[in-house]
């Protein structure tokens, strides 16, 4: 299955998503999906990665939110997103009890 990121900017600590985002996220990571919330913020330029069901929290306390991730520059995204990624999919492959 594959995995979706939404990206997202923040000027300030508020994180602008809908509620039929959240909704979609939701959905989808409780199906076994990988879903991800990707937030720049412009500020200090961190770059902060929410889990797909974390979206009530993510509108609640922007990007006070507790995060999966937190990296401070683009480079060091990828290479600690690997074992997030691989965690998620790791479960979601394993064959159901």
């Amino acid at each position: 299955m594959p995995f979706w990121l939404e990206l997202k900017v923040s000027k300030v600590n508020a994180i602008n998503i809908s509620p039929h985002q959240i909704a979609w996220h939701a959905a989808y990571w409780a199906r076994g999906g990988s879903t991800f919330y990707l937030v720049k913020r412009a500020k200090d330029g961190d770059i902060l990665l929410f889990g797909g069901d974390q979206g009530p929290a993510v509108l609640d306390l922007g990007c006070a939110a507790p995060c999966a991730l937190r990296v401070g520059s683009a480079s060091g995204l990828f290479a600690a997103l690997r074992p997030v990624l691989q965690a998620r999919l790791s479960c979601a492959l394993r064959p159901a009890p």
